[in-house]
């Protein structure tokens, strides 16, 4: 396993955004893992999250898009995090964008923060997890009522490597197949257990034989091949 995908998982555990126990989902599932972007809270977590974030997007998308999109709530500082970092990596200018819940009708009007979407721009979006592919749902209508914009792809944290809402292949590959643009995580759960299991990570084992029990009936459920 590459050295920075054994760091960011690491980084998840220290930052106690990746937690192992039972956790009822958005999607309704019982998960015996929960990873919570909205547990980043210092400036040192944030900046290290947005530089994660930022070579997983160099790697997979390059620098050849506008616009990088953050979903409302935990989509934002995200959004914020990572062109902040891609502009100190790469000294490339993005504009960030995300949504409001609800939409503003006075000052800064609209459903939109930060940067207005434009006809033409490029956009990546950002989220921390997709479990089953409902948030692109409500999310993507929302991009291109703004403007003809090209969406370029999807960047998530965790790859939690499960079926999406229609059950024909997990949530990355159905909302590739069904919105036409790619998907990709910095780690995905092959790569925790893989690293995690009967592992000792400051003294202490993370998964052990029965919380891998409980991932396996999980994925046995939820999983795709």
């Amino acid at each position: 396993m590459e050295q920075y995908k054994q760091e960011f998982i690491e980084f998840m555990v220290d930052s106690q955004v990746l937690k192992f126990g039972e956790f009822t989902l958005k999607s309704g599932r019982k998960s015996p893992f929960f990873m919570n972007a909205g547990a980043y809270v210092t400036g040192a977590q944030l900046r290290r999250l947005g530089e994660y974030y930022a070579r997983a997007i160099h790697d997979h998308y390059g620098l050849d898009f506008d616009v990088l999109f953050g979903p409302a709530y935990k989509g934002i500082p995200l959004s914020v995090a990572t062109t902040m970092a891609i502009s100190e990596l790469y000294g490339k200018e993005i504009r960030y964008c995300s949504n409001r819940k609800e939409v503003k009708d006075h000052g800064d009007t609209g459903i939109l923060l930060g940067s207005k979407l434009k006809d033409g721009d490029r956009v990546v979006m950002i989220e921390d997890v997709t479990t089953s592919g409902k948030s692109i749902e409500e999310t993507y209508p929302i991009i291109k009522a703004q403007a003809d914009v090209e969406i370029t792809g999807l960047m998530v944290s965790l790859n939690r490597m499960e079926r999406g809402l229609a059950g024909t292949g997990s949530a990355l590959e159905e909302i590739r197949d069904k919105y036409g643009f790619e998907a990709h995580a910095i780690v995905s759960m092959e790569d925790v257990v893989e690293y995690l299991y009967q592992k000792p990570y400051k003294g202490k084992i993370y998964i052990d034989d029965t919380l891998k029990a409980a991932i396996d009936a999980y994925y046995a459920q939820y999983g795709v091949q």
